[in-house]
């Protein structure tokens, strides 16, 4: 399944989305896919309702409680804050803006990368 998120005013499409997969496994295909690193959540916006999601929430699950209005809801990835590592912008270079444009990322390749890592 493909996933639908929203990330800096741009949507992106996350594949290979399964009900197993969890939020935290589709922030770190994300973020991978910007080249950011940072603490992010994800979001479920429907009209002026907002909810966080869980890291070990499954974002299919979420959305098909919704039923019907399911394709009313926007997933949005939201930066929470700087990661551990991260140094404050004054003391290096200025990070990357973001990219435009729709972008697909597949969670298969991060699966096999946080393998590999393993």
């Amino acid at each position: 399944m493909e996933l639908k998120v929203w990330v800096d005013g741009v949507q992106r499409v996350v594949c290979g989305v399964t009900e197993a997969t969890t939020c935290q496994e589709v922030v770190i295909a994300l973020a991978q896919a910007i080249g950011r690193t940072g603490r992010y959540t994800l979001v479920e916006k429907w009209r002026d309702t907002e909810r966080h999601l869980a890291p070990n929430e499954s974002p299919v699950v979420s959305l098909n409680t919704w039923g019907q209005y399911a394709g009313d809801v926007q997933l949005i990835l939201h930066r929470t804050g700087p990661s551990l590592t991260e140094r404050p912008p004054s003391e290096g270079p200025p990070l990357r803006g973001p990219e435009r444009g729709l972008h697909r990322q597949s969670l298969f390749q991060i699966r096999e990368a946080i393998s590999l890592l393993d």
